[in-house]
């Protein structure tokens, strides 16, 4: 993390960004930030105030610096707050999570997956470490988790709390006649993100291998992190119309009909990666003139071709008692077609919010650091 500097001026105290820039902080946002016993309680770290009841012309009458960086900042409220320069560091929109592991995009190359040993995550350390390799990758293989129906779940409640959709809170993956999706067919299935239709996308998919004697299918996965910087780095007036045209997703049977507008690449609030919205087999462009659509169509036909891609994706077996743990706002999954009369093909899965998996590293990294 760079340096952020705080400078007194008067009774104000300003920030210096590592970009040059000078903000100075208000009164009010100090004021919210009081840590002491009258204004936060320490269990549950709560504000025991509201600040909009906060009289309008709170000030600032001193700022004392009693060492090591911090900065007593005193109000004609009465109150006072003890701040440092990485506290307001860590307040910057471009900092927010910067406890967590950085995005690395990836592609296809003779690297291992990450993975872990499901006999061996009731260790805090190793679940921390797995869970590094998975906020950083994106994705993680774990091994070893029994070949029996429902485990799935087991693995998902260590990191998360699994989520009920339309398929129910757990769903099976393999041929059945009647398919009311294509996943339950022995079609191959190109690069996807799943759910693309709800609001919100269910964040972190689970897919657990029970059994796997098929000739074919083989699992694929795409960094959609990695096929959007190139798309960017390439063609960036095909990025740019791919992040401003919202499409439709659809999805229908006869229990329900779910339907959700976004735009096949995603940014945040900085203008970086926020996530991936694919599935060709459920989008709907919206009617645009000719031309628009012209250039929507030829974006989607490049992005598409980055996305299938040798170069770009993994392919590997599952093998039984194999769990893949992947992010399905940044990762597009899919399958090679399978022989169904050479063996059923089984697998199981679920899905867990995007959160579950930051907040868990985030608890196993408060508690080593307490350790040491």
């Amino acid at each position: 993390m760079s340096e952020l500097r705080l400078i007194v001026r008067s009774n104000e105290l300003r920030a210096l960004l590592p970009g040059g820039e000078v903000i100075t902080l208000h009164p009010l946002w100090l004021r919210e930030r009081c840590r002491d016993a009258k204004n936060m309680d320490p269990k549950t770290e709560q504000r025991l105030f509201n600040p909009s009841n906060l009289a309008t012309d709170l000030s600032i009458v001193a700022i004392t610096t009693p060492g090591c960086g911090e900065f007593i900042v005193r109000f004609n409220d009465g109150a006072c707050c003890a701040i440092t320069a990485v506290d307001v560091q860590r307040e910057l929109p471009q900092y927010s999570d910067a406890d967590l592991p950085v995005k690395l995009p990836w592609r296809c190359d003779n690297t291992p997956p990450p993975s872990v040993d499901w006999r061996d995550c009731g260790d805090g350390v190793v679940q921390h470490q797995a869970l590094s390799a998975f906020l950083s990758c994106g994705y993680i293989v774990i091994s070893n988790v029994p070949a029996r129906r429902g485990c799935v779940l087991e693995v998902a409640r260590r990191f998360g709390i699994p989520r009920e959709t339309n398929f129910g809170v757990l769903f099976d993956v393999c041929s059945v006649p009647d398919a009311n999706d294509l996943a339950y067919t022995s079609l191959p299935l190109d690069p996807h993100t799943d759910n693309p239709y709800r609001t919100p996308v269910p964040g972190i998919q689970l897919l657990h291998c029970i059994s796997n004697p098929c000739a074919g299918g083989l699992s694929t996965l795409v960094d959609g992190m990695e096929a959007a910087r190139r798309l960017r780095e390439t063609a960036p007036e095909d990025f740019d119309m791919l992040c401003q045209t919202k499409v439709k997703f659809r999805y229908t049977d006869c229990d329900c009909e779910l339907v959700a507008h976004a735009p096949l690449i995603e940014l945040d609030r900085d203008g970086e990666f926020a996530g991936i919205h694919y599935s060709p087999r459920l989008d709907f462009v919206p009617l645009l003139p000719y031309e628009e659509l012209e250039r929507f169509y030829a974006a989607r036909r490049w992005l598409n071709t980055l996305l299938t891609s040798p170069e770009l994706e993994r392919r590997f077996r599952l093998a039984d008692g194999d769990l893949i743990m992947f992010d399905n706002r940044r990762l597009l999954h899919g399958r090679t077609g399978f022989e169904g009369s050479t063996g059923r093909r089984h697998l199981q899965g679920c899905y867990i919010d995007a959160d579950g998996p930051r907040s868990r590293y985030r608890v196993l990294n408060r508690g080593l650091i307490c350790s040491t």
